[in-house]
């Protein structure tokens, strides 16, 4: 930067004409005012600096060591101009080294790959690559590289070289769940960005981690709380929508799992910011999500992500304005040649999947048409605005509104704070919205938000006094029915001391089963006629 050299104004011998009094109350009111309006404009203009959101943006992996090669430096030239390229992970030989896939140094790669200047070639074409480190295959360079000092010198070493400003850790396998290497990354990546900070250069630090259809596991939200306690600013979380295993219900799609997985990392990540001390609102925690879908075949033989998974998973994700979507990978974007035998068996230059001439990359991409470097200088603050909730309004809540008294039965829909739960299973007492980490741990499921004209479900109840009210002391005979907490039950044999509560989480076990809606309309009908 070169400073613009100042003239030194020249002093005038000549004779200075007085103003007079007036003319001096005069300009300090024209002054004033025109000081006035500056200092709104600047208000203005600060307020809608404070309020710019970054424009959301793909950018699809390459797997830079794979055959045949992937020619990411020709994107330059089409609508997506930017690329992750994958993976940069500890050199077999030397484990501070950092290398492409451990079968090439950043030299080795140079040479063979002809990867610095390809990746010249997109840059000078509009691109922008961001590079990743980790994935499963090999070892991510903190698991190794035990010397925080050289660790961070690793680093930056891969960051100096492409002079990039943002970087990808994709943490999977012992890469996430090994405690002492997360440490030891998170202090060496909270030092380089600080570094480069205080020296007016920008490090955006994403983290892509594994899910299930239910949001992160333990290993991901432990991961995501050490870094946020070594003080890394973290970009995003990026997702990896796929092989969902024993997590994906049966007869659910690839895009449905993929939008219940963001909707579950959303609230977890609100979370784990809150327990950091930092408080951030919804729509901030939507635009630091991410989703990586492993587009066609994935390695579970049963999941299949379609063209038009692509084409749901990306109004989903606008709809939320989710900030990055990336997928693995632009090396797949194919349909597989006839001489590819089985589809099933995924493969890393082929989507398994007939794309009748479209590409996952333009379906996935479309809405996203900002560019990552735009968010590298984004610093993570905590939101100052505070709201007052309403309280929730049975006028317009579509079900009723949940209460610490009432007993809940599984499938049992509420209304807490503007947003529609359903219980997973008999519940009383517990909080919708308590504050776990874990799907698990709470028995309500999060559906979504009370919609603006919504009206109460009519639903039908048995007042009481349509049957005795269930009495530990009292036994029953198969076919008695009762009440517990306003539901009524019926038992399936004589039983004495059981509580119906035990029913929706046992139900093979417990001698009561909940009255079906049938069965209650049926009642209450019955009861109209008498009347």
């Amino acid at each position: 930067m070169h400073k613009k050299q100042i003239k030194t104004p020249e002093i005038s011998t000549e004779p200075q004409r007085r103003l007079s009094p007036w003319r001096v109350a005069l300009a300090l009111v024209i002054v004033c005012g025109l000081a006035v309006t500056a200092y709104v404009g600047y208000q203005k203009w600060q307020f809608a600096q404070d309020n710019i959101v970054a424009k959301p943006w793909f950018a699809g992996y390459v797997d830079v060591t794979a055959t045949p090669t992937y020619a990411f430096e020709q994107i330059g030239a089409t609508a997506n101009h930017d690329a992750i390229l994958s993976f940069i992970v500890s050199s077999k030989s030397s484990a501070c080294t950092p290398s492409w896939g451990a079968a090439y140094t950043l030299d080795q790669a140079s040479a063979s790959l002809d990867l610095d200047r390809r990746i010249a070639r997109l840059q000078q074409q509009g691109g922008h690559i961001a590079v990743s480190f980790g994935g499963l295959d090999n070892h991510e360079l903190a698991l190794d590289c035990t010397d925080e000092t050289q660790l961070k010198a690793a680093y930056q070493s891969v960051v100096d070289r492409y002079d990039i400003n943002t970087i990808d850790l994709d943490l999977e396998g012992q890469g996430l769940t090994n405690s002492d290497a997360g440490a030891r990354r998170a202090t060496a990546i909270a030092k380089l960005q600080t570094e480069r900070r205080a020296e007016g250069k920008k490090l955006a630090v994403w983290v892509t981690l594994p899910v299930t259809s239910q949001g992160l596991d333990q290993g991901g939200t432990d991961g995501v709380a050490q870094l946020l306690a070594k003080g890394v600013d973290i970009a995003g979380i990026n997702i990896m929508t796929m092989d969902f295993g024993s997590s994906l219900p049966s007869g659910q799609t690839m895009s449905a799992a993929s939008e219940t997985a963001l909707i579950q990392t959303e609230r977890q990540l609100g979370i784990l910011y809150q327990r950091a001390g930092i408080k951030l609102s919804d729509d901030t925690l939507w635009a630091k999500l991410g989703v990586t879908p492993m587009i066609g075949q994935n390695d579970s033989a049963d999941e299949v992500f379609t063209l038009d998974d692509a084409k749901v998973l990306n109004q989903f994700a606008l709809s939320h304005k989710v900030s990055r979507m990336s997928m693995w990978s632009l090396n797949r974007d194919l349909t597989c040649g006839s001489n590819y035998v089985d589809v099933k068996i995924v493969s890393s230059s082929c989507s398994g999947v007939k794309q009748d001439n479209q590409s996952f990359a333009s379906l996935l991409m479309a809405g996203f048409d900002g560019s990552l470097v735009q968010n590298a200088g984004m610093v993570t603050t905590s939101s100052n605005s505070q709201t007052k909730q309403d309280a929730d309004d049975p006028a317009s809540s579509p079900y009723q509104i949940w209460s610490a008294s009432g007993a809940y039965l599984e499938g049992t829909k509420v209304v807490w704070h503007h947003t529609v739960y359903q219980a997973k299973w008999w519940t009383q007492g517990d909080v919708p919205d308590s504050p776990v980490l874990q799907s698990w741990q709470t028995p309500w499921e999060l559906v979504g938000p009370v919609l603006p004209g919504e009206k109460p479900v009519k639903q039908a109840t048995l007042p009481t006094g349509t049957y005795p009210e269930w009495s530990g002391t009292t036994s029953y005979d198969t076919g008695q029915r009762v009440l517990f907490s306003g539901v009524p039950y019926q038992a399936k044999w004589w039983n004495q001391g059981n509580s119906p509560a035990a029913a929706s989480s046992n139900a093979d076990g417990s001698p009561w089963v909940p009255l079906t809606q049938a069965q209650i309309d049926e009642v209450s009908a019955s009861k109209n006629s008498l009347l």
